[in-house]
């Protein structure tokens, strides 16, 4: 039991359950499935975005740009839409992931080829893509009315009760949890986050490493763009804005560490979740604006040490087992 209590997820398993058992004393309606529903749907776009950015934060980076990504490309996808009615749908997913792709490939070569800090290179290029997003859109907005039932229709349309918004996320969540634990490049993200100079001597290529894991960030961030659009039916330059931090502490909420090399997909979910749930329960008990705001700053305040001190003792845990094999 000791054991299965050491870990991130469990834990978070039972606060959010707590949370919700603690809502649903005062609004019984909250805890029934089909808000239940509602609320994974309101998350998923989170939960999605959250798998990106714990791809690039395993390596000891960070991508501040993904919000600003998602306005981009979903602007982009929008005006096309508009434009073109009868575009594909579905061609415009596959153009909004690779848009995506493009822009956080773009990332990944001034940190690998150029070996400037990723926060530095992230910042820029948020306010590169968002400066973009009004220059391609002329500051306008595109509206509801302008786009296609079908662009507008594709992430309600239900399966087996669930929208199609949350089976992306069930989906995207799913290829996370294989990359990470079945494939090379998964193993590859969290040995330079735990130490990049040991992951040389293996043979592993840092620069392109963190490469790739800009790339899953940018084309996650692309989807996400026609997503938002879709779900929202708006796109405008201020869309997602200041939506990174939301992204960001989802991951720290989940375990993944700052540091970098600790953290799973599964965890990031569960932080995405349990954000998600703090904001459709507060409002429900009728906690104002500025209540919500603190309450979510102090859950990632308490995540951040709950992370630093679990890391600390990972290394006294080391140095124990070294002590008591020379004893």
């Amino acid at each position: 039991m000791k054991t299965l209590l050491r870990y991130r997820e469990i834990w978070l398993s039972i606060a959010i359950i707590v949370l919700v058992a603690g809502v649903a004393l005062r609004r019984p309606t909250y805890a029934s499935p089909a808000n239940l529903l509602d609320v994974f749907n309101n998350t998923s776009l989170l939960l999605i975005l959250a798998m990106g950015q714990m791809a690039v934060i395993l390596t000891r980076s960070i991508d501040l740009s993904m919000a600003a990504n998602l306005a981009l490309t979903g602007m982009i996808v929008a005006m096309i839409n508009a434009a073109f009615p009868t575009f594909p749908v579905p061609l415009l997913l596959v153009l909004a992931a690779l848009i995506g792709l493009g822009l956080g490939a773009f990332n990944g070569v001034l940190v690998w080829k150029l070996n400037i800090p990723a926060i530095v290179v992230t910042l820029g290029t948020l306010t590169i893509y968002r400066g973009t997003t009004f220059l391609v859109s002329g500051g306008k907005w595109v509206n509801a009315d302008q786009m296609s039932a079908d662009f507008i229709g594709l992430t309600r349309w239900a399966f087996l009760g669930l929208p199609l918004l949350s089976w992306f996320a069930i989906a995207i969540l799913i290829a996370f949890i294989v990359l990470m634990t079945r494939t090379n490049i998964g193993r590859a993200l969290y040995a330079i986050g735990i130490n990049p100079t040991a992951a040389v001597y293996a043979g592993i290529d840092v620069g392109r490493t963190k490469f790739i894991a800009f790339c899953l960030s940018g084309a996650i961030a692309g989807l996400c763009g026609y997503l938002w659009v879709s779900r929202y039916v708006i796109a405008s330059v201020e869309i997602a804005n200041g939506y990174e931090l939301n992204i960001i502490a989802a991951c720290v909420i989940g375990g993944v560490s700052i540091a970098g090399g600790i953290g799973t997909a599964f965890g990031a979910a569960l932080g995405a979740l349990f954000l998600g749930v703090i904001n459709s329960a507060l409002p429900v008990i009728n906690i104002s604006p500025f209540w919500q705001m603190a309450i979510s700053g102090t859950a990632i305040i308490l995540a951040v040490i709950f992370n630093a001190r679990s890391e600390r003792k990972h290394g006294r845990i080391i140095l124990k087992s070294v002590e008591g094999t020379n004893g």
